[in-house]
């Protein structure tokens, strides 16, 4: 099943396709004649122990959970930085999406860029919960544990096969997001022209049975946030099966903490609208 994720999708180790994962494994492996041997060194060469994922520098999952808490906690060293210095915010913003960019299309993944991406996008996050903790105290714990709450959720429906990825339900992901990524554009562009007075443009200003439109879609992104990390998994979960190189690790951690950023900010935003 093909991921949403650009981080996962512009990577030929995350790929279902058989032959593509045959060409990533492709001089991975190699052939040891027994022309010439002797009876007794062909009995020590077939009880030599099978070589594990991590002898032939294969993904594993325990691998790839030590890169993903890594990157986590240089995220959360940079929030802690953004945070105290909240003016950082917006240029963090700015390297961080050109990170993003270069960690997206770069083809072989690269742990200092992607360690970078987590600095920077740290920063930016801490920067924008600190401006919307002063206005509404309380809200960075609650965003958190709402972040936490859903990850751990998902990660346990998964893991325990009550929730998998399928190719109906993702043609619609891929629908709403075009949909959500059009709106959002159209609501930027109303608040930065002045054509909409509400801050949170058409969010904040329409609503729905007395409710706020930003607080229905709120609800309906963070439900779409969590189905992308079921297709991040279902990557990751792909890529070991099918050995892919080990360095693809770092992939995983990235597309997994674009994510979940993506997550806490929708939460954040969401909190916000609610408490207003």
């Amino acid at each position: 099943m093909a991921s949403s994720n650009p981080a996962f999708n512009r990577s030929p180790a995350f790929s279902s396709n058989r032959d593509v994962a045959a060409k990533l494994q492709a001089g991975a492996t190699s052939s040891v004649s027994t022309e010439g041997m002797t009876a007794a060194q062909l009995t020590d060469l077939y009880s030599v122990p099978s070589a594990t994922p991590s002898d032939t520098d294969r993904m594993t999952y325990e691998d790839t959970m030590v890169k993903i808490v890594t990157s986590f906690v240089i995220l959360l060293v940079g929030a802690a930085v953004g945070w105290f210095f909240p003016v950082l915010a917006l240029p963090a913003a700015l390297v961080g999406f050109v990170l993003a960019l270069v960690n997206i299309f770069k083809k072989k993944p690269s742990p200092a860029l992607v360690l970078s991406y987590a600095a920077v996008e740290g920063i930016f996050v801490g920067g924008i919960t600190v401006f919307l903790e002063s206005r509404f105290p309380g809200i960075a714990v609650q965003a958190v544990l709402g972040t936490l709450v859903v990850v751990g959720v998902t990660l346990a429906l998964f893991a325990s096969g009550k929730i998998r990825a399928s190719k109906k339900a993702t043609k619609v992901f891929l629908i709403a997001m075009i949909g959500y990524g059009v709106f959002s554009l159209i609501n930027f562009i109303g608040v930065a022209t002045g054509m909409n007075s509400d801050p949170y443009g058409m969010s904040g200003s329409v609503k729905i049975a007395g409710i706020p439109l930003g607080v229905l879609l709120g609800v309906l992104v963070i439900i779409m946030a969590a189905y992308s990390l079921v297709l991040d998994f279902d990557s990751i979960q792909t890529g070991v099966k099918r050995g892919a190189p080990r360095i693809y690790g770092w992939t995983a951690a990235f597309g997994i903490m674009v994510t979940v950023v993506w997550l806490y900010l929708e939460i954040l935003r969401l909190l916000a609208l609610l408490r207003r």
